[in-house]
């Protein structure tokens, strides 16, 4: 199973936009700007792993709106989870590499 240490920032944008409530792939697709052949085989490794469930619409709603059927997709347990772990690094991070008041800027390397 994935953990918030070996999620790729597509695969935690993904994972984000599903927890914030974008449900099928246009719509995440629309939600963080990521194009449909990194989203999509992304999905697919988020439900493999275990951190999102997903189920097909019914064909017949597809049909009278015409349009292919949706793949629905909902974060678990086991994905809200590991979202939260790897937003709380991502803040730890950040904190961390944030200048501190007084400090002298660093000099550049090189």
């Amino acid at each position: 199973m994935a953990t918030s240490r070996n999620l790729s920032l597509t695969a935690l944008s993904v994972l984000q936009a599903v927890a914030h409530g974008y449900r099928y792939g246009f719509d995440i697709m629309d939600a963080t700007g990521i194009p449909s052949g990194t989203v999509y085989p992304a999905l697919n490794r988020l439900e493999r792993n275990g951190l999102l469930r997903s189920r097909w619409e019914a064909a017949d709603l597809a049909h009278d709106e015409k349009r292919p059927p949706r793949r629905y997709y909902r974060i678990t347990a086991a994905g809200a989870e590991a979202l939260e772990e790897a937003l709380s690094l991502l803040r730890r991070l950040e904190r961390s590499s944030a200048p501190r008041r007084g400090a002298a800027p660093r000099p550049a390397e090189g």
